[in-house]
């Protein structure tokens, strides 16, 4: 039988609502059992630091448990592919960091895209680094710095975490952009990078803020450059003072898959910014040698694409190789 046309366009209507009335019911019972956080890093990590902190909070704030559960290998992608096949309700998410945007690069025939696969949810924290040199070397600026390395090329040996590491790569971006022939070190992390410069095998180190101070502080490291802005080194000049257009960092964030619906992320994101305003997370963020990192979705996206896309460059310009 047909339908009176008046009738038909109700029911018509009423249809069309019932996704978007799904999804906001959906946002507000969520969550309604445990989340997972995928990490791509080892516990005791900075990584698994931050990504236990930020679960504690979004806990306490959403009554629901947020379960760390760290799945290293791979640089990372393990856990990002993991979380890219997982089912986009919002109850498997990522802690995305530079280390993924990089890693669109570095490696070739990767079963995900970070861009189109891992869904933006929020910004958590940045980390500045710091570039050092051994207390004898005969460099008190970064202006000097590098017009040693352009007066002595290949001579001026760096230590940096390990290849393809936002260390490294910061290392990269600073010689593609100053033009200086500097010897990048890997190492398979930052402490036996710092041995070896004390020890004078190296003549400086480029690390996170944190894993440096303690050195600077003593006088056996002498910080040049902050990549960013540090609350712990607050009178060091940022690498961008001398170098325009650089600016690098070890940050971190969270990320959902693809498709997880627009009400959960939005939630997820005000849920985490106002986490990051509690001053107690504040304070501990700067402890750990951060800034917290806030914003909406949609500014978090933009920023990892543009991560995404600047590290490319480096790697190709460097031609680097994952070890």
């Amino acid at each position: 039988m047909d339908l009176p046309r008046r009738t038909f366009l109700h029911l018509a209507a009423g249809v069309a609502g019932l996704p978007a009335a799904t999804r906001d019911a959906g946002a507000e019972t969520y969550p309604s059992r445990p989340v997972r956080l995928i990490v791509g890093a080892v516990p005791g990590s900075a990584p698994d630091v931050i990504a236990r902190l930020i679960a504690q909070s979004l806990a306490e704030r959403l009554g629901q448990s947020f379960v760390v559960e760290n799945r290293s290998g791979a640089s990372g992608n393990l856990a990002t592919e993991a979380v890219a096949r997982a089912a986009p309700d919002g109850y498997t998410l990522l802690l995305v960091s530079a280390g993924n945007a990089i890693n669109m690069s570095l490696y070739e025939n990767l079963n995900f895209d970070l861009i189109r696969d891992i869904a933006p949810v929020a910004g958590v924290v940045s980390f500045p680094m710091v570039i050092t040199v051994r207390s004898p070397f005969p460099a008190n600026t970064l202006a000097e710095l590098i017009a040693y390395a352009n007066a002595k090329p290949g001579k001026i040996n760096i230590g940096t975490p390990p290849i393809g590491s936002p260390q490294h790569v910061a290392g990269e971006l600073f010689k593609m952009l100053t033009g200086t022939n500097i010897v990048l070190v890997a190492y398979r992390g930052g402490p036996p990078a710092i041995t070896d410069a004390l020890g004078g095998q190296i003549d400086g180190v480029i690390g996170t803020v944190l894993l440096l101070i303690d050195f600077i502080r003593s006088g056996k490291l002498r910080a040049l450059a902050v990549t960013a802005a540090s609350e712990l080194l607050p009178d060091i000049p940022t690498v961008s003072a001398i170098v325009p257009g650089f600016e690098a960092s070890q940050w971190i964030g969270i990320g959902a898959p693809a498709k997880t619906p627009t009400a959960i992320i939005e939630r997820l994101n005000r849920e985490a910014n106002a986490s990051l305003a509690d001053p107690r997370i504040k304070t501990r963020l700067v402890e750990l040698g951060g800034t917290a990192f806030p914003g909406a979705p949609a500014e978090f996206g933009a920023f990892v694409a543009a991560e995404t896309a600047k590290f490319g460059k480096v790697v190709k310009f460097a031609n680097l190789k994952p070890e």
